[in-house]
């Protein structure tokens, strides 16, 4: 059955879009998560990837052209199947292409709007599903409801914040009405395009919308789920009720569960925290500009006088804690174990003199406004490098080994819960300043969770540093689709051998791992020692 695919919404104040270019054409074979489309909004030009699979049946807005948000944008089908009455239920005439978006006719659009109408949706009524937040995500967690049901909700209200495989973010409504139904409660895992809540208006009897989506037995469980979150709001609305203004009750806390990650991050105190949120709620804008009061000096001398001196006894007890996987956690789990097991890799080892390096970096930092890492000059020399030895450059599939033209590096960063990957987008065509800003900046994006999804995708080759925390040598696993990943280990200071002479020298050593289907010994070894070159002689990385 062919689905109709609307101009979707990419960003809270997007009122229309321009196609900037297709990347499909009628009658192309459309895979789930194939990128359909580049669209053009009020903040960026953003790729549009298919929620559906098919055949491409139809295209109603040519590149350049702009439309506004949920007008017809394709459809996608079967081959062969009939589409005309999709077509003349939208148009005014036979011949003509764009026109209106169906009234009356049912549409499905993607996960962040709501699933195809049908005849059981009452009027006004909006059925969001569990949004696809990431290129990666299949399921998400809600961490925490922002709205409970019966409150009024306004368009760009936030709804809840969901974790996804990669980050917990904000997710925002589209509608506005009342919040008439929570399909899925906090702290629990569903998949994309499920039922994640309803919204319409008040009083609007769902029921029929609830029992099509879930089974009757869910349907139990979810009832009872309610049943006993509505008693929960009761009891903690009566205690709230006679503090207004603050964020506790009976010594209790409310604060959303980012706002409690972020100020354990800070080291923040909850209880000195004043809440902006429903019923002086914690949310995470408080913490984010919570400025701490100075102590006077006699407080402080007081309460270390009065801190306790504690005697550590070993009690010989043994306990253990599950902790529930992230979906961040399982994300990496996935991948990096479908990379060691389907990819047969190997591993070569360079060590280069540094002391060229280190003068180097040492002048170019004295320039005013100009900071630039070890780890900068190392991509840089990667990009370059990959100029030289293409091989390198590529990904493996079943059928063919695609040769990129382009070299976006993704440089690892460590964050709370685990591994994320920026991409520098054409790193060689950047100076050492361009990359260490742009590490910067992302790196930052990612430890504070801000980092946007299109902005982890298409490396053809990434960097992994763990040289700041002392690691001399390690071998990575590779970031699959690449075909190679550099592990890059700390700067050490030794006696070498330079001019027949034993002197004190700097030295790092670098860990290539390759996967054999693309990359041979040879290859690997030859661009090592290209890229030992680079790095040994800045200057060549200053052209």
């Amino acid at each position: 059955m062919a689905t109709v695919i609307n101009m979707p919404r990419l960003s809270d104040t997007m009122e229309e879009g321009v196609v900037a270019k297709w990347l499909k054409k009628v009658g192309d074979k459309v895979e789930e998560g194939d990128i359909l489309a580049e669209i053009e909004t009020d903040k960026a030009t953003m790729e549009f990837e298919s929620f559906h699979e098919g055949t491409l049946l139809h295209i109603g807005i040519q590149e350049g052209e702009t439309s506004p948000v949920d007008q017809l944008l394709a459809i996608i089908g079967e081959e062969g199947e009939d589409i005309s009455a999709l077509l003349s239920g939208k148009t005014e005439a036979p011949k003509k292409e764009v026109a209106e978006a169906p009234k009356a006719e049912p549409t499905t659009e993607v996960a962040e709007k709501t699933p195809a109408k049908t005849a059981a949706i009452p009027e006004g009524v909006q059925v969001i599903t569990m949004p696809r937040l990431s290129d990666t995500m299949t399921d998400g967690t809600v961490a925490s409801w922002l709205k409970k049901v019966g409150d009024n909700v306004e368009e760009g209200d936030i709804l809840a914040e969901i974790e996804t495989d990669k980050a917990t973010m904000e997710f925002e409504s589209f509608y506005e009405g009342t919040l008439l139904h929570i399909g899925v409660q906090e702290g629990e895992t569903t998949p994309v395009d499920s039922l994640l809540a309803i919204i319409g208006p008040a009083g609007t009897d769902v029921s029929a919308i609830i029992s099509g989506n879930i089974t009757a037995s869910s349907a139990a469980t979810s009832e009872k789920t309610e049943e006993k979150t509505v008693e929960k709001e009761v009891e903690v609305s009566k205690s709230e009720s006679t503090h207004s203004t603050s964020n506790t009750s009976n010594g209790r806390i409310f604060a959303s569960p980012l706002a409690k990650k972020i100020a354990s991050d800070k080291g923040i105190n909850l209880s000195d925290v004043n809440g902006s949120g429903e019923n002086g709620r914690i949310i995470k804008k408080d913490i984010e500009n919570y400025t701490p009061a100075a102590k006077p000096a006699e407080v402080v001398k007081q309460e270390k006088a009065a801190a306790p001196v504690m005697n550590f006894v070993a009690n010989g007890e043994e306990s253990s804690e599950e902790v529930k996987n992230s979906q961040m956690r399982k994300a990496i789990a996935k991948s990096l174990g479908n990379s060691k097991f389907s990819a047969p890799d190997f591993s070569l080892n360079i060590e280069v003199d540094m002391d060229n390096a280190m003068a180097s970096r040492s002048v170019i930092n004295e320039i005013p406004d100009t900071k630039v890492s070890f780890n900068d000059m190392v991509v840089k020399a990667c990009a370059m490098a990959l100029q030289k030895h293409p091989q390198v450059n590529t990904s493996w599939t079943d059928n063919n080994t695609v040769y990129h033209k382009h070299i976006h590096v993704g440089v690892a960063v460590a964050v709370e819960d685990g591994l994320l990957v920026p991409v520098i987008k054409h790193t060689n065509m950047l100076s050492l300043t361009q990359i260490g800003a742009a590490v910067r900046d992302l790196a930052g994006k990612a430890r504070n969770k801000k980092i946007a999804p299109a902005e982890m995708q298409g490396s053809t080759f990434t960097v992994s540093n763990l040289g700041m925390f002392g690691i001399d040598n390690f071998t990575s696993i590779i970031n699959q689709p690449n075909s190679a990943i550099l592990s890059v280990g700390a700067i050490v200071e030794k006696p070498v051998v330079k001019n027949g002479q034993i002197v004190v020298g700097n030295t790092m050593k670098l860990t290539l791992t390759c996967d054999h289907r693309t990359v041979d010994g040879a290859v690997g070894a030859q661009f090592l020692q290209t890229l030992k070159t680079f790095i040994e002689n800045p200057v060549t990385m200053l052209a």
